[in-house]
C-alpha cells in the first residue's frame, strides 16, 4: 500500500505531519498517522472540512530558507491550466491544475516552482478567498 508523506494544515493554523494512505478527493474524511508516531499508533481522523488545504511533499523538513518562486519557467512546458489561488490567510498559491471546479469541494494544484518541496496540493475550496485561471 502506498503511504504519502503529506502535511495537512488546519483552518485555525496548525499543521500536522504524516503519513496517509487512504486520501481520495471526493471523500469527507481520511486518516493519517503523525510522522512520529511508534508503531501500531492508531491513525487520526482527519476532516476536510477541518482544513485549508494537503500539502503532498517530499521531504518533512523540507527548506525553511526557500521560498518558492512565483512565476512559470518559460523554458518548461506547462502541464494543465495555470491558477492563482489566494487562500482566505492571505497566502497565495502559483501553480496548474487539471480539475479545479469551483462547486467541488476540492481541487490540486502543482506548484509552479519544480524546486518547491511540495509535489501538489489538495486545495479545499472553502479555504480559499479567490481562485483565478492566468
Amino acid at each position: 500500500m502506498i503511504q504519502n508523506k503529506i502535511v495537512v494544515r488546519y483552518l485555525d493554523g496548525h499543521l500536522v505531519k504524516g503519513f496517509t494512505n487512504d486520501f481520495l478527493p471526493n471523500k469527507d474524511l481520511f486518516h493519517l498517522i503523525p510522522m512520529d508516531a511508534p508503531p501500531g499508533t492508531k491513525p487520526l481522523d482527519v476532516r476536510i472540512s477541518e482544513l485549508k488545504a494537503v500539502f503532498f511533499v517530499k521531504e518533512f523538513g523540507g527548506n525553511p530558507g526557500y521560498k518558492d518562486k512565483q512565476e512559470f519557467d518559460p523554458s518548461k512546458p506547462v502541464m494543465g491550466r495555470k491558477i492563482q489561488v489566494t487562500f482566505k490567510d492571505g497566502e497565495i498559491m502559483l501553480g496548474t491544475t487539471q480539475g479545479y471546479q469551483p462547486n467541488r469541494p476540492g481541487f490540486f494544484i502543482v506548484p509552479a516552482d519544480a524546486q518547491s518541496n511540495i509535489e501538489r496540493c489538495f486545495v479545499v475550496t472553502a479555504a480559499t478567498q479567490e481562485v483565478k485561471f492566468i
